[in-house]
């Protein structure tokens, strides 16, 4: 994952001198990992343009955008809102998920070159590291790095495009419905384990792993409805326009 969406607006717009389309995609993307919008929140285009000081036509693409990572629903004639899936839809991804990075591993169980295993090691011990700090934000940039360079590294291109696909909807379904009395879906060792694994070569223990790993996850979430209001001036605005 790029590590851009931790900036603020304000640093990433700075560097150009102008909200760019990307910066929107950064920004909102971030909120909803840290759950700061909720599920079915309104994102209108309106309201988006005057808080990130952007024509519609920018916010239109940032949303559209969105929308092909799962982030959000974007419908005809409608107001575009974050996603909220069904329980329903929800099991269905962590189970293709399961499906397709279980694979996705047990083909790279033994393969990874030492440039390879050493980042995806350093980005174990980087997420733990974030997690002892209570950096939220860094532990989740390290989390999805490691399953990205997971994906990034199968060596069929369909299962990679598809096990990155996945990694950010079930990323979006665990920032939208984590417990609200957890404070982060850190399971530490989880990572560890299934590098070692992967350098072993067992290839069914390193599948095994991954179906561990996402049955945690999994078992983290509360799938009832949650009510709320959300004030879009106040999640952004202080960082949103360039002034």
């Amino acid at each position: 994952m790029n590590p851009v969406w931790r900036k603020t607006l304000s640093q990433s717009a700075q560097e150009r001198g102008r909200v760019s389309d990307q910066d929107i995609v950064d920004h909102i993307r971030a909120a909803v990992l840290m759950q700061r919008l909720p599920p079915d929140t309104k994102l209108p285009e309106v309201t988006l343009g005057e808080v990130f000081g952007v024509s519609r036509s920018v916010v239109r693409k940032a949303l559209t955008r969105l929308a092909s990572e799962h982030v959000l629903d974007q419908r005809p004639n409608q107001v575009a809102r974050v996603r909220a899936p069904t329980i329903e839809e929800t099991r269905e991804t962590f189970s293709a998920r399961r499906l397709v990075e279980g694979e996705a591993v047990a083909l790279q169980a033994g393969k990874l070159d030492a440039e390879a295993l050493a980042t995806l090691e350093r980005h174990v011990a980087l997420e733990k590291e974030a997690y002892a700090k209570g950096d939220e934000p860094a532990r989740i940039e390290h989390s999805l790095s490691f399953h990205h360079l997971l994906a990034a590294h199968a060596p069929n291109r369909i299962l990679s495009s598809m096990l990155t696909d996945l990694i950010m909807r079930t990323s979006i379904v665990i920032a939208l419905y984590k417990r609200p009395s957890l404070g982060s879906c850190y399971l530490e060792g989880d990572h560890a384990r299934l590098l070692e694994r992967l350098a072993s070569g067992d290839a069914e223990a390193a599948r095994e792993g991954v179906h561990q790993h996402l049955n945690s996850l999994e078992n983290l979430l509360d799938l009832c409805p949650r009510q709320s209001e959300t004030d879009l001036m106040t999640i952004f605005g202080a960082n949103a326009t360039l002034g």
